[in-house]
């Protein structure tokens, strides 16, 4: 695991940085595909967690949490309108646009579904963070925010690279992944506006640049 801040820790991966799971305090946030339980649960050896929490519900980051939920006794996290996804994980494709990238995602990453023990909503307490409401990814995506030393972890609003490709980078996710663009262009205003000095992303290398997160943002389509 690296540490990105106190307390924050993003779990390795292969490719690196390619699909991201951190450790927040003694919260694990996300769970890669339902391939990386054992990877997972290799790295948290010897690390006290509480809970496992999502900032959405799709497969490339709820994959492993019924294996990591029930082998660790984790109570389960999710922002409120991804609970059914959650929890009845075919209905993330139905809620996923009609393309064969979504579909193809679907059969390789998507886990077992898990019963949610708590509904995330904005302004509740996660570890040292607070939950944001950042919809149009997903229809619920959340975000986690420390205010005091100004780093988030943004699940997928923002991509740190190409997804296709490999190649680093900001990016919006992927329209053909994404329910509702225009509206997670929003939520990445509301998120751009923290001015936040660490950024953990889903997809991608942790970014410390405000100014290059505020400036991409600031170029989006209004």
């Amino acid at each position: 695991m690296k540490e990105l801040a106190p307390g924050v820790f993003q779990l390795s991966g292969f490719p690196p940085n390619a699909i991201n799971v951190f450790l927040v305090d003694d919260v694990l946030v996300d769970a890669a595909s339902r391939h990386a339980g054992r990877r997972i649960l290799r790295q948290l050896e010897g690390s006290e967690v509480s809970a496992h929490a999502l900032t959405h519900a799709h497969p490339d980051h709820q994959g492993a949490s019924h294996e990591v939920c029930e082998k660790l006794g984790l109570p389960y996290w999710v922002p409120e309108q991804d609970v059914p996804a959650a929890e009845n994980p075919k209905l993330i494709r139905e809620l996923q646009p009609s393309h064969p990238v979504a579909q193809f995602y679907d059969r390789i990453f998507t886990g077992p579904g898990h019963k949610v023990d708590r509904a995330l909503k904005e302004g509740d307490e996660v570890g040292s963070f607070k939950v944001i409401d950042v919809p149009g990814h997903s229809a619920g995506h959340v975000a986690f925010w420390r205010e005091s030393d100004r780093v988030l972890i943004l699940g997928d609003v923002l991509n740190n690279m190409n997804i296709m490709t490999g190649i680093p980078g900001l990016h919006e996710p992927k329209p053909y992944l994404t329910p509702d663009p225009a509206r997670n262009r929003e939520s990445a205003r509301k998120l751009a506006a923290l001015e936040p000095a660490v950024v953990g992303f889903g997809h991608g290398a942790p970014l410390r640049d405000t100014r290059k997160f505020v400036s991409f943002v600031e170029g989006l389509p209004v």
